[in-house]
This record gives C-alpha cells, sequence and structure tokens, in this order.
C-alpha cells in the first residue's frame, strides 16, 4: 500500500517537473522572440543616424555616383569644419540652444504654476481656465501664423528673438500642462498640510516642497518641449529674418542652391543637430521613464 503511495506520488512529482520544464521551455522561447523583435526593431531606429553619419563625409560625387549604402572612399571631415566656420553653424547652434533652453524653462515654470494652481489651490473658475488651455491643444500652428505676425509686427517684435521663445513658450504650455496634471493630482497632500501647519506661504510650498517632488515628470516634459522646439521651422521661418537670428532648421537652407548643392555639408549639419537631442536624451533617459511610469500608476 505504501509503495502504491510512492509511486503515486512519485508520479505526480515527475509530472510537475515535466511541466515545470515545458512552460519553462516556452518561456525562453517567447523571451528570445521578444529580443530578437527589439534587437530587429533597434537596428531599424539606428541604421538611419549612421547612414546620416557616412553621408555626412561625402561629397556630391560619392552621393550621386555611389550606392547610398556606400561607406566613403575618403572621409570628408572637412566638412564638419566648413559648415561650422564658413557656414555660420556655430551661430545657428547657439541661436538654437538659447531659444530651446529659455523657453523649456519658461515653459516648464509656468506650466508648473497653472498645474499647482488648479490641482492644489481651491478657487472658483480653475476647471474653465484648464479648459481653455486644453483648447490650445487643437489649435493647429499654421492657422496661427498671420494673427501673430500681425501681433509682433505691431509690438515691433519681427525679427526679433522674443518672438519666437514667446511662441514656442504659448504652444507647449498645453501639453505640458496635460503631462503634469495626472501626476500633480496623485501628490500626496500630506507633506504640503504640514508645510501650512509650519507658516509656510504659497510660494515656498511650490519652490521647495511641490517642486521638487515633480522633477520626474518635469524632465519628461522637459525633453519632449526640448525635441519640439529644436526642430520648429515655421516660427523661426516667418519671424526672423536676419542671419544672426536664425536656427539650425532654418540656416540648413544656406547650402541649397538654385544650380549646386554641398550634400556633404547638409549632412553633417544634420548631425550636429541632431547630437545635443541625442546628448539630452541619454542623459535624461533614466528619469523620463521614471516620469512616464510614476505618471501612468498614479495618474
Amino acid at each position: 500500500m505504501n509503495t502504491v503511495k510512492t509511486t503515486g506520488s512519485q508520479a505526480i512529482v515527475n509530472e510537475k517537473k515535466t511541466n515545470l520544464g515545458t512552460n519553462s521551455l516556452f518561456s525562453r522561447a517567447a523571451y528570445g522572440i521578444m529580443y530578437l523583435f527589439l534587437i530587429i526593431v533597434a537596428i531599424f531606429q539606428i541604421f538611419p543616424i549612421i547612414w546620416l553619419f557616412l553621408f555626412s563625409l561625402k561629397n556630391n560625387q560619392e552621393v550621386f555616383n555611389m550606392s547610398p549604402f556606400a561607406l566613403p572612399e575618403s572621409p570628408k571631415w572637412e566638412n564638419y569644419s566648413k559648415v561650422w566656420t564658413e557656414g555660420n553653424i556655430s551661430l545657428y547652434f547657439f541661436n538654437s540652444v538659447t531659444y530651446t533652453v529659455v523657453a523649456v524653462i519658461l515653459t516648464v515654470v509656468l506650466a508648473s504654476m497653472v498645474t499647482f494652481a488648479i490641482t492644489r489651490m481651491n478657487w472658483k473658475g480653475s476647471k474653465i481656465v484648464l479648459g481653455l488651455f486644453m483648447i490650445g491643444l487643437m489649435i493647429p500652428v499654421h492657422s496661427t501664423l498671420i494673427p501673430l505676425f500681425s501681433t509682433f509686427t505691431k509690438l515691433n517684435m519681427i525679427d526679433n528673438p522674443l518672438s519666437v521663445i514667446l511662441a514656442y513658450t504659448a504652444f507647449n504650455l498645453p501639453i505640458t500642462i496635460m503631462i503634469l496634471l495626472g501626476f500633480y493630482e496623485a501628490l500626496p497632500r500630506e507633506v504640503e498640510e504640514a508645510a501650512v501647519m509650519d507658516g509656510a506661504s504659497i510660494n515656498y510650498i511650490f519652490f521647495k516642497i511641490t517642486l521638487p517632488m515633480t522633477s520626474p515628470v518635469i524632465a519628461t516634459a522637459a525633453i519632449i518641449n526640448m525635441i519640439y522646439n529644436w526642430n520648429e521651422f515655421v516660427f523661426v521661418n516667418t519671424f526672423i529674418s536676419s542671419e544672426k537670428f536664425k536656427t539650425l532648421t532654418v540656416g540648413i537652407q544656406n547650402f541649397i542652391g538654385q544650380y549646386t548643392t554641398d550634400w556633404g555639408a547638409i549632412g553633417a549639419t544634420l548631425v550636429i543637430s541632431i547630437l545635443p537631442i541625442l546628448l539630452a536624451f541619454f542623459l535624461l533617459s533614466n528619469r523620463i521613464v521614471e516620469g512616464i511610469a510614476s505618471g501612468s500608476v498614479k495618474g
């Protein structure tokens, strides 16, 4: 009798081991397929950057007479020095950095103030104000060019960097508020209530307590704003006419002529233009993922 029970128990154990082995095999296969898919996606994502870098090291003859995937016969590193010095790319690069950084700081600070006022303070009309900001998401950028141009002309702000910075800030406020909104609503109020009991002012609570607590989602909003501002073309092309105020996206047109175009110089300019965004993403990638994850769970 004991032998029968032992045999039955051993059979159950063996069956469980077999099932565990089968599940482990399927799990490994699933992980293998997933990683293979991710590797393929990564290759497709990275390949255009590598191709653009190789493209920037070619001259016009190599661009048109060689295969697009061929390596340059003799890398033309002088394309970079040429665009940086002769093509005024250093000036355009500095302008892009200035407009982007100032607009991002303004947008994030103002959006944080608005979101704090809407979610943490009780006042009439807060929902209406939030609705007005959200309406901004539905307004096409191109439909505002003529009214903005007319307004900036009356204010003597055409061909002025301030017009571009204000346009960037205004159009990025709605999406930035929307990103911050869920995170702010889920923040615990106990810390702020304790600060109020200690006699802290609204300004102290916002700048010293709430704002540092929202640093992960602020990093997410900042990188989204940075990408939009850095790649923006329409506002700069419409409001700016002087070479000294142009950005990289507009200044690249200098290498496109009516009869000849220096494609290697264009490639070098494009490589220079994407480096700051890649660098910012690598530096802030952990904060960006943390902000998105926190917002999704708390919101």
